[in-house]
């Protein structure tokens, strides 16, 4: 039996993934994907979410609200690891795309409050760092996070992992509204593998065991963190790729981890 929280891509051809916080059960993230063929055109309006447009590969010309940012993306792989582009879209505007490209674009919403204008997010925007020690290694870009204020809501990071490695680790929550301790987080996962045809693995669970789910995931699936510790695995052989949009009340993120599993961090932060 399927788990509510994986979600598989609907084919492999236009919108595959259309995730609304309706389908999902909670408050404030949507993630939508499309794989488009060179001169595909997509189109949607925002309504009364902010949207952060990822090239996750190939190119496309994009326009958002009243401007025209002419043709962006410059990675064709996602797996040559370099700093993806991106466009911000305010809430109350339209935007569209058209492929000029093999295109993977995804469509990463959170309410918005029209606080900013549209704008693109380019690869010297992006943070990049290296987090976790050992087979705990993976490598970060940071597309919107807190310290990158043109949003109003989303946070949006890229996650490489290198096969045999394990990433979200140790296990992590944040699914309470109690800043500065921890802030309210929904949390959408969309993964990639390398090579395609092989799987990753997610467990999204909490503490008292009332959610306790083990998902295989495979290329260009989703998992939904509702609430909960979220850690995933990379097998021997198949580096792991993920999307992460997480969204809630606050623009923060502030978690905590796994009372069982914290020595794991305690004791990296100290060999630093």
């Amino acid at each position: 039996m399927t788990s509510r929280l994986l979600r598989k891509p609907s084919g492999t051809t236009g919108k595959v993934h259309d995730i609304t916080p309706e389908t999902a059960g909670w408050g404030h993230v949507g993630f939508g994907l499309y794989r488009l063929a060179p001169g595909e055109t997509v189109a949607e309006q925002t309504g009364g979410t902010e949207v952060i447009l990822v090239l996750v590969e190939g190119k496309a010309r994009i326009g958002a609200g009243d401007e025209d940012f002419g043709e962006l993306g410059e990675r064709l792989s996602v797996w040559e690891r370099t700093p993806p582009w991106s466009v911000y879209v305010p809430n109350g505007a339209a935007w569209s795309a058209t492929a000029t490209t093999d295109c993977t674009l995804a469509v990463c919403a959170a309410p918005g409050k029209g606080g900013h204008a549209a704008r693109v997010i380019g690869p010297g925007d992006v943070d990049a760092a290296t987090r976790g020690k050992g087979a705990n290694t993976r490598h970060v870009f940071s597309i919107a996070m807190e310290n990158q204020d043109f949003a109003d809501s989303l946070l949006v990071t890229e996650v490489f992992t290198p096969q045999g490695n394990w990433s979200s680790y140790p296990p992590h929550r944040h699914d309470e509204d109690d800043f500065p301790r921890m802030t309210y987080l929904e949390e959408t996962y969309y993964h990639r593998l390398n090579p395609a045809a092989g799987f990753g693995l997610q467990r999204v669970f909490t503490e008292d065991g009332s959610l306790d789910e083990t998902m295989a995931v495979a290329d260009h699936d989703v998992v939904l963190v509702p609430k909960g510790h979220h850690p995933c695995g990379a097998p021997y052989g198949f580096d792991m790729y993920y999307l992460n949009v997480m969204a809630g009340p606050l623009r923060k993120w502030r978690f905590a981890n796994h009372p069982d599993f914290d020595w794991i961090y305690q004791r990296d932060l100290k060999a630093d």
